[in-house]
């Protein structure tokens, strides 16, 4: 699995695009075919973080059409198709056959079509009598939605189906819970025939996860019986075509596993941007009411954050200030070179006639050097005007919410450090974040504390109603916590905490575009969330309390818990049913950067059924809560 799970996607995006034949084998890439792409919403959220409309253009894509829209004949230009197998989908599809919109159709359905449907557009062709003009028809199993290299989750057109809420909810149906599991099950088969990858699973019992494991286990062995047609013929290559013998291990999780760490108030800057902000899609929208001198207050703006940002790569993962800092850094060396520029314009208008032509010569060369690099210049201003208005958004938000007193906070009661403040401080001070922000804060020390009384709870009860919190939320969350073995004080415990620096170096100069008086220089220190030790402990197939109970499924075994694989494991997809965040994400990557199985360097995917931050999650514990 050397191979990101964004780059496997997108190297399936442009087969497809080329009427399903691999680019290599095409004699016209300098001169590609002109064709249409014709999608549902569904399509377009999965090209969208994958390929930008130049990389559409060169790949030969004149105009991408929603499929529901009206549209106009194109009846000289070939169509492809990037739609899921819907009832409402199909006959949409049917119509334009009717219709004769197009040339010629390839048809690329998201998840594999249902037979009957598949006849519902033979007999839509033959009654159109354009049999001839629909060339490919093709599954293309792409129900998921790549992120980064090691980021994906489910999309679903129906996507509360697959929420926290519906999983959890007390009159949850047989039905509709065989719905979620089938819905998350071929999305997951999905990724591994992307991957062209046979995982091993490891699951905890009695959980979704493990009905999941169960069916996913069943659907490949199905798959890996007929060989001729198995989906999984090259899962012994690895992306340089080189025999790989190292086999993913695929880590199935339910969300009430851990529920402090999603409602946790996050310090580094893509997680922070999740939970401020709304960022889906890779897209960033400031809905600003803080006002700055960058950002406009009476307007949202949106950001597209693509993989060609060196800066975002670098940065999304550190801590704000750090973040801040850098970008001031980068703002600072852009004048430097505008600067140059300049002036060597103005030496160059300037120049005395009796200078040698030497002089002259390599003036001139430099200033060409100068205009050569300016289209990178030019993104690099337009990267760092993105980075100035959304930290400065941010910053504001972090000012406004007290963001940096509800990180600390939160972060010592994980890791049972004394608090400077005290719970019923914060939620008493009517300047101290939202009313979200408060309940987070309570339930994330209400999980981590055993010990605490019911008169104790009934008092903070009082304060949150005061403070207009919604309280239905903590309904369901004392029902879990009655429910669930988990023990939430040991879970975060390993001696590490965030510390405080009173200064930000560069930032404290009065040129600085980031004014951080009042916002306390967390430094991060690394410590591993619950996900994280999971994932080691299995990967480095260590004995714990907390996993030893797993499930092993082995599709390539005839008995699924057979001979166990008892090495160290380098690759591993982490899979949370019920939400992931972008905190965990950045906790097993950064774990990952530090750590080796069997000597091999460790490579984690994380995957979710949806991106959520914690005021989503509150949210769907409210809805838990009003139906108790």
């Amino acid at each position: 699995m050397s191979i990101s799970i964004r780059d496997k996607q997108i190297e399936i995006i442009k087969c497809m695009l080329n009427f399903n034949q691999p680019l290599s084998n095409s004699s016209n890439l300098d001169e590609p075919q002109w064709k249409v792409l014709v999608y549902d919403e569904f399509g377009q959220d999965i090209i969208s973080p994958l390929l930008t409309i130049k990389e559409l253009r060169d790949l030969g894509v004149t105009a991408y059409l929603l499929l529901k829209n009206d549209r106009d004949p194109i009846p000289d230009v070939p169509a492809i198709y990037f739609i899921s197998p819907t009832p409402e989908n199909v006959a949409r599809l049917c119509q334009d056959l009717k219709n004769e919109l197009y040339e010629s159709y390839y048809l690329n359905f998201i998840s594999p079509i249902p037979r009957t449907l598949l006849e519902d557009v033979a007999q839509a062709a033959i009654a159109a009598n354009c049999v001839q003009q629909v060339c490919k028809i093709f599954d293309q199993y792409s129900n998921f939605i790549s992120l980064e290299d090691e980021l994906f989750y489910l999309k679903n057109p129906n996507q509360d189906i697959i929420s926290y809420y519906s999983l959890n909810k007390g009159d949850v149906s047989e039905n509709e819970m065989n719905e979620i599991i089938n819905t998350i099950t071929d999305s997951l088969f999905s990724v591994f025939v992307s991957l062209g990858s046979i995982p091993i699973i490891r699951c905890p019992k009695g959980t979704a996860a493990e009905f999941v494991a169960e069916k996913l286990d069943k659907k490949i062995r199905e798959n890996l019986r007929d060989a001729r047609n198995s989906l999984f013929v090259n899962d012994t290559l690895s992306s340089s075509n080189q025999l790989s013998f190292q086999r993913p291990l695929l880590i199935l999780l339910d969300r009430n596993f851990d529920l402090a760490t999603p409602l946790h108030h996050t310090w580094t800057y893509q997680a922070l941007l999740h939970d401020v902000f709304e960022l889906e899609l890779n897209r960033i929208n400031l809905d600003n009411h803080v006002s700055s001198p960058h950002v406009s207050s009476k307007e949202s703006k949106k950001y597209d954050i693509l993989s060609t940002d060196k800066l975002w790569k670098l940065q999304k993962g550190n801590p704000f200030p750090v973040v801040a800092e850098s970008v001031q850094e980068e703002l600072d060396r852009y004048k430097q070179y505008d600067n140059e520029i300049q002036s060597l314009k103005k030496s160059m208008d300037g120049r005395d006639n009796s200078e040698e032509s030497f002089n002259f010569l390599n003036e001139t060369s430099k200033l060409s050097n100068a205009i050569s690099s300016l289209p990178e210049l030019t993104e690099m201003k337009r990267l760092l005007e993105m980075h100035t208005n959304i930290a400065t958004s941010l910053l504001g938000k972090i000012k406004e919410r007290k963001l940096d007193i509800y990180y600390e906070t939160e972060e010592k009661i994980m890791l049972k450090a004394t608090l400077e403040k005290s719970i019923m401080e914060v939620i008493n001070d009517p300047e101290a974040g939202t009313n979200e922000d408060k309940l987070r804060l309570f339930i994330i020390y209400y999980l981590c504390n055993p010990n605490l009384s019911q008169a104790e709870l009934d008092q903070y009860l009082i304060q949150l109603k005061e403070a207009n919190c919604d309280i239905d939320s903590l309904k369901y969350i004392k029902r879990y916590k009655t429910l669930s073995k988990r023990n939430y004080s040991n879970q975060y415990n390993d001696n590490t905490a965030s510390g405080t620096v009173n200064t930000f170096s560069n930032l404290i100069s009065k040129s600085s575009k980031f004014v951080m008086e009042g916002v306390k220089n967390l430094i991060v220190k690394q410590h591993k969330f619950p996900i994280t030790r999971i994932a080691d402990g299995l990967m480095e197939q260590k004995s714990s309390p907390d996993t030893d109970d797993y499930r092993y499924f082995d599709p390539k075994l005839i008995k699924s818990d057979g001979n166990r694989i008892k090495t160290p494991v380098s690759d591993a997809v982490v899979f949370v049913i019920g939400g992931g965040n972008y905190i965990e994400y950045q906790n097993l990557l950064d774990n990952a950067k530090t750590k080796t199985a069997g000597g091999f360097p460790k490579r984690i995917i994380y995957g979710c059924t949806e991106m959520i931050n914690g005021s989503d999650l509150v949210k769907q514990f409210g809805k838990l809560g009003k139906e108790m």
